[in-house]
């Protein structure tokens, strides 16, 4: 077994995560090697799936090219939680249906008529948002929190993750649906729930460059590495990873580290164990909890300098005002000038790209 230093396996973690000093191409080249964008509409700075391709292309990076690849060149598609390359469709597909919770096959089937109305309208009528498809479910969605009364949604949902439907653009931040085979290619790869599970977990593990063989799921999303790659131990971490081969056989080679501010949904800081595990950062995501409670702040950014993780960015952006208002700065250990001024660099840079002065305090 492979024995690395924790150095070695930070470094091949940044390095995967395309946060080293490289910088990519395009759009559609960085999820193709991150494999996956979480979609979230927190924006108190910036929509995730913004701040995720602006730390990697830089302040060249808009929005419009994430639509332009989802909707015009339809190099990736968005699907139930997460921006994905399309050619890895056919395999989330060929494992979705296997994920669904036993309930929903139960609800499915009981709503048979009401998910043909839906596929009908979609077929004679073309794309259409949610608000726009009748409810005639025989049997409601039972749920008395967030999706309570929202039939037309959860079946819209549940019909993507099983291939009839797909997410075809997007209405402002509101999903438009049509019939899935009008939005994917005619040429999806057919695989068995075992190929694809096996395929999609070595994708993860060459995007994460390291993690744990297991570890819970996320938003239907695994984080663990299952059988992929190579196993390896870790300096001072107990038990078993799995390292992408590429990834080990470049552990040494000379390492170019920057500086950057992460989304808390960014996959290098995603899985928190593992976070903890190889860089010693704690982390957790304090919106949801009151504001006398906060370490960190209400969508704290965590801050990478070269091959660590080393504090959080507590800030606002008030585009009213023409301000990204900066509340704190959270260092994990106290800083040497080179990290202090790479923040204050980033910051600026940050600001830049959206267009607001810094503000702080």
């Amino acid at each position: 077994m492979t024995h690395l230093e924790v150095d070695q396996a930070r470094r091949i973690a940044v390095r995967a995560q395309l946060l080293d000093g490289r910088r990519s191409r395009s759009v559609a080249e960085v999820v193709d090697e991150l494999t996956l964008l979480q979609v979230d509409p927190t924006s108190a700075v910036a929509p995730s799936v913004d701040l995720v391709l602006w730390s990697r292309l830089g302040g060249d990076y808009e929005h419009s090219d994430l639509t332009f690849a989802l909707e015009t060149e339809r190099s990736l598609v968005e699907h139930s939680s997460f921006v994905r390359p399309v050619d890895d469709i056919g395999l989330v597909l060929a494992t979705a249906l296997r994920a669904l919770h036993p309930s929903i096959h139960e609800w499915l089937a009981a709503n048979a008529g009401f998910r043909a109305d839906v596929v009908a309208l979609l077929a004679a009528e073309g794309p259409r948002i949610a608000a726009e498809v009748p409810d005639t479910c025989q049997v409601p969605w039972a749920s008395s929190g967030w999706n309570n009364d929202k039939n037309v949604n959860r079946m819209l949902e549940m019909l993507t993750l099983t291939g009839d439907v797909a997410i075809s653009g997007r209405r402002g931040r509101v999903r438009v649906y049509d019939l899935a085979e009008r939005v994917y290619p005619p040429d999806l790869a057919v695989a068995s729930y075992d190929e694809a599970r096996a395929a999609l977990d070595a994708r993860r593990l060459a995007a994460l460059g390291i993690a744990r063989p297991s570890s819970k799921d996320s938003s239907g999303e695994q984080i663990g590495a299952g059988e992929a790659g190579t196993s390896v131990t870790v300096e001072g971490v107990d038990g078993e990873w799995r390292a992408d081969p590429e990834a080990l056989a470049a552990a040494d080679d000379p390492f170019d580290g920057r500086c950057a501010f992460l989304s808390p949904f960014d996959r290098l800081v995603y899985d928190r164990d593992r976070a903890l595990d190889l860089f010693g950062f704690e982390y957790v995501l304090e919106m949801y909890k009151p504001a006398a409670q906060r370490r960190w702040g209400y969508f704290a950014l965590p801050i990478v300098y070269d091959d660590r993780l080393v504090g959080k960015l507590d800030a606002k952006a008030d585009r009213k005002a023409g301000l990204l208002r900066v509340h704190a700065v959270h260092e994990d250990f106290p800083w040497e000038p080179a990290i202090g001024d790479a923040v204050e660099a980033e910051l600026d840079a940050l600001a830049g790209w959206l267009g607001l002065e810094v503000a702080r305090g």
